[in-house]
């Protein structure tokens, strides 16, 4: 583990600058994430290489073998058999880049943090924090390829199961790093700050969002928003005739059956905004207005966003937006709950 140190060389407010960019890398590689998962470009690129990968196809045998390696698996054969070369190169693109940001965002983080510990300008009891981190970033890599193979061999798609992993993983190492940011903003502030505590209230609005989220990924996965385009009904009914699967356990419907996971994924966002809100208030009466102002404003725009991405048939750019909002959201209720739990020392 790197370790930290309490010299009077360390960099809070470096180290803090640095996170926060990090930060915004990783909001744009969900956002990316978004739009490889609605063109259905996330099986095109079929091999992991993590070193060698990051040198596209350059000649035209390059792309002609690349492109004999997809039409050897499921989605090819069996939804896409028509697909040509040209058309193969569009998918081939929101692959290569989300691979690619996640290489660019691996050094970005890897590289400085390196840095930092070999000149000593890591505060003491960040070190850990940071390696973890870093090691959250490799797991995620891991997990991507662990998703892209799901698809690969029987299925046309990756699984659900694994989409939201992938996505819950981004999205825990984005709190992670926005709350040791600003951590170590608070530190740069006052030397004797110590790391802010979750309070229960911010405990319970993190988990709900988490949930909500989750759904969020399983509702992508099952392309369980093409299910129905209406809405507060789903067609003529408030729950569809025989969208109950009777063959099924509840738990299994409330997670492989797109109608289920559509319909939770509709009312379970009400729940989440009520539990944000709420903390909200709470950092409203600690004194902290901004972040409880950014709160209300993304959840008005994500239920908005969520209806208008139904509406829309899951129109790409309002989808997207709608998960970028989601990941945007859950950067607002970090920095409510760490100004909740901030302590002076």
């Amino acid at each position: 583990m790197l370790q930290a140190t309490t010299s009077s060389t360390t960099r809070p407010r470096a180290i803090s600058i640095w996170l926060l960019i990090v930060a915004g890398m990783i909001l744009a590689i969900v956002a990316v994430g978004g739009i490889t998962r609605l063109t259905e470009s996330g099986l095109s690129i079929t091999q992991w290489k993590p070193l060698t990968g990051i040198v596209p196809p350059l000649t035209d045998a390059q792309w002609q073998a690349e492109f004999a390696n997809y039409r050897k698996i499921p989605e090819f054969t069996q939804v896409n058999s028509g697909m040509t070369l040209a058309g193969f190169k569009g998918i081939f693109f929101w692959e290569y880049l989300h691979r690619l940001l996640a290489r660019v965002i691996g050094m970005v983080f890897a590289l400085p943090l390196i840095w930092f510990a070999v000149r000593r300008q890591i505060p003491r009891g960040y070190g850990w924090r940071l390696t973890a981190i870093l090691a959250l970033g490799a797991l995620q890599g891991a997990i991507g390829w662990w998703m892209v193979k799901s698809g690969l061999s029987v299925r046309t798609d990756v699984s659900h199961l694994r989409l939201a992993t992938h996505l819950s993983t981004a999205l825990v190492t984005l709190a992670g790093t926005v709350w040791t940011a600003l951590d170590l903003r608070q530190l740069a502030a006052n030397p004797l700050a110590r790391p802010a505590r979750l309070r229960p209230v911010a405990i319970v609005a993190l988990l709900v969002l988490f949930v909500q989220i989750l759904l969020g990924a399983f509702t992508a996965g099952l392309d369980a928003g093409y299910a129905f385009s209406s809405w507060p009904l789903m067609g003529d009914a408030w729950f569809p005739a025989g969208g109950w699967h009777e063959g099924w356990s509840a738990t299994r419907n409330a997670i492989d059956n797109p109608i289920v996971v559509q319909f939770i994924h509709r009312w379970t966002a009400f729940i989440a905004a009520a539990a944000v809100i709420w903390l909200a208030v709470r950092s409203w009466r600690a004194g902290s207005m901004g972040p409880g102002h950014a709160i209300i404003t993304l959840v008005v725009l994500q239920i908005l966003l969520g209806i208008a991405t139904l509406m829309s048939g899951v129109e790409i750019v309002i989808a997207v937006a709608h998960q970028v909002n989601a990941a945007l959201l859950l950067v607002a209720v970090v920095m409510a709950a760490h100004q909740l739990g901030r302590r002076a020392g």
